[in-house]
C-alpha cells in the first residue's frame, strides 16, 4: 500500500500542474511571461493621421516646390489655352461664307433633296416628317432608344419595393401640393384629359400631313397623363398606366421601330424595291412606313414623359 504524500509535495509533482492545466484552474502564464502596463494610443485614428500627413506633405503649397511649379504651369496654359480657343474660333469664323449666299453650307444638296424629292420618296406632304422618319430614321431610332434608357436608368436608381402599408402612406401623402379631393381640379381633369388624349393620337396620325408627328403628339399624351396623375393620384391611375404596361408598350415599340426600320435599311442598301406603297400623297394611310414609325416613336415619348414625372415625384 502506497504512502500518502503530503499536499506540499504533491503540488511539485507533474501530475498535480497536469491536472490544473487540464482544468484550466491555473494561467500557465501567471508569474512566467513579464507583463507590461499597456501604453495610451493617441487619440486620432490611423485614418486621421494619414489624412493630416498628406495634407501637410502634398497641399502645403509654402513648403511644396512641385505644388508651386505645377500650379503656375498650370495658370499659364489655361491662360495660353483660352487664347488658343479663342484664336481658332475667330478665324474659323472670318473664313465662312456671308450670310444669305449660296456658298453656305446650309444651302447644300441634301437640303434641296429634301425639298424637291421629299414628296415623291417618302409620300409624305411634310417635308420635317418625311426626312426625320424616313431620310434620318436611323438617327431617330437611336433618340428612342436614348429615352427608354434614360427611364431605365431612373427607374433603377429611383424606384423602391413597397410593401402594402408603405403604398398606403404613400397614396395618403400623394397630395402634398394638391388637395386630395379638389373639386375644382377633378372636374377641370374630367373635361381636359380626354379631350388632350384625343389631341394628342391626331398630332401623331397626322404627323405625315402637317405639323406634328411621334414627338410632338407624344409630349401632348404625357402632359394628359401627368395632369390625371395630379388630380386623382396614383391608385387610380395605376389602374389603366403603370410600370408593366409602360415597359411592354415601350418594348413593343422599339421592336417594331427596329424590324420596320431595318426592312427599309436593307431594301434601301441593296437597291430593291419596297413591296410597302407609299399610298397617295394627303391621305391618311400614306408615306408608306413612316405612320407606323410616328406612332411608335409617340408611344415611348408618351411613356418616358409620365415615367420620369411619377418616379421623381414618388422619390420625393
Amino acid at each position: 500500500m502506497s504512502k500518502r504524500v503530503s499536499d506540499e509535495k504533491y503540488e511539485k509533482t507533474l501530475s498535480f500542474r497536469f491536472k490544473q492545466w487540464f482544468e484550466g484552474s491555473k494561467d500557465p502564464y501567471l508569474d512566467v511571461v513579464e507583463m507590461k502596463k499597456q501604453e495610451e494610443r493617441p487619440q486620432i485614428q490611423r485614418h486621421e493621421q494619414e489624412e493630416r500627413t498628406i495634407l501637410e506633405r502634398v497641399y502645403d503649397i509654402e513648403h511644396n516646390a512641385k505644388m508651386r511649379l505645377f500650379q503656375k504651369i498650370y495658370r499659364v496654359f489655361s491662360i495660353v489655352f483660352c487664347i488658343s480657343l479663342v484664336f481658332i474660333l475667330l478665324a474659323a469664323i472670318s473664313h465662312l461664307p456671308a450670310i444669305g449666299t449660296e456658298e453656305r453650307p446650309i444651302n447644300n444638296e441634301v437640303s434641296q433633296r429634301y425639298i424637291e424629292n421629299g414628296l415623291q420618296e417618302t409620300g409624305a406632304v411634310n417635308i420635317v416628317t418625311g426626312m426625320i422618319l424616313d431620310y434620318r430614321a436611323f438617327d431617330t431610332l437611336g433618340e428612342s432608344h436614348v429615352l427608354f434608357i434614360a427611364t431605365g436608368t431612373v427607374l433603377i436608381l429611383l424606384r423602391k419595393e413597397k410593401k402594402k402599408k408603405e403604398q398606403e402612406v404613400l397614396e395618403f401623402s400623394d397630395r402634398i401640393y394638391e388637395p386630395k379631393n379638389d373639386v375644382i381640379l377633378q372636374t377641370v381633369a374630367r373635361v381636359l384629359v380626354p379631350t388632350i388624349m384625343i389631341f394628342g393620337i391626331y398630332i401623331i396620325l397626322a404627323g405625315h400631313l402637317g405639323p406634328g408627328g411621334g414627338f410632338s403628339g407624344g409630349a401632348v399624351i404625357g402632359a394628359g397623363l401627368i395632369l390625371y396623375l395630379n388630380a386623382f393620384g396614383f391608385k387610380k391611375t395605376e389602374r389603366f398606366f403603370n410600370m408593366k404596361i409602360y415597359q411592354r408598350m415601350s418594348l413593343c415599340a422599339l421592336a417594331c421601330y427596329s424590324i420596320c426600320k431595318s426592312y427599309s435599311f436593307y431594301t434601301g442598301a441593296n437597291e430593291i424595291h419596297s413591296i410597302i406603297p407609299l399610298g397617295t400623297p394627303g391621305a391618311i394611310l400614306s408615306s408608306g412606313l413612316i405612320l407606323i414609325l410616328n406612332i411608335c416613336v409617340g408611344t415611348v415619348v408618351a411613356g418616358t414623359m409620365f415615367t420620369f414625372y411619377a418616379m421623381f415625384r414618388k422619390a420625393n
